[in-house]
């Protein structure tokens, strides 16, 4: 048996799905579902949403994004640049609308169900965000940091 996972980048009016079952619109021509502009802000919302912050030990931009999280999204840059410049990442991942970019890749590469409910929604892209794609199952009340991020996470849920 063939073991594959077909990724869906679709553009304008075009759809087309994931095997995973998500289908795919967003700020960079995707679409994830139940990634919409509210939970993107929650999700922004969850880890801060500083839209000051530069980069500290590793984690630029609003959304507080690693190089590796970067790369695992396909390096999204800003408009006409070069994904190896040194300062790509930096730059793409401390403008607003860039590091959205960056998420909606990046989900659209691990997002899946991560509690079990038989539903991909934004409670698990924000499981995804702390805990990385491949490992979002464990729970968050495991920590102080993931304590943190479900109170936020009940403040902006929708």
């Amino acid at each position: 048996m063939l073991n594959f996972r077909k990724y869906i980048y679709t553009r304008f009016y075009e759809t087309k799905y994931f095997t995973n079952g998500l289908r795919v619109h967003c700020r960079s021509g995707l679409r994830i579902s139940n990634l919409n502009s509210s939970c993107i802000r929650c999700l922004c919302h969850v880890t801060g949403c500083d839209l000051s912050h530069k980069c500290t030990d590793g984690y630029c931009g609003p959304f507080y994004i690693s190089r590796v999280y970067w790369v695992d999204a396909g390096k999204p840059t800003l408009p006409d640049d070069d994904p190896n410049r040194k300062e790509a990442f930096e730059d793409c991942a401390r403008d607003y609308n860039c590091s959205i970019r960056i998420v909606e890749s990046y989900m659209a590469k691990f997002g899946k169900d991560c509690n079990g409910d038989g539903v991909t929604n934004c409670f698990d892209y924000m499981m995804i965000n702390f805990h990385g794609g491949r490992a979002c199952s464990e729970p968050l009340f495991l920590s102080p940091q993931g304590l943190k991020w479900l109170a936020h996470y009940q403040q902006c849920r929708f």
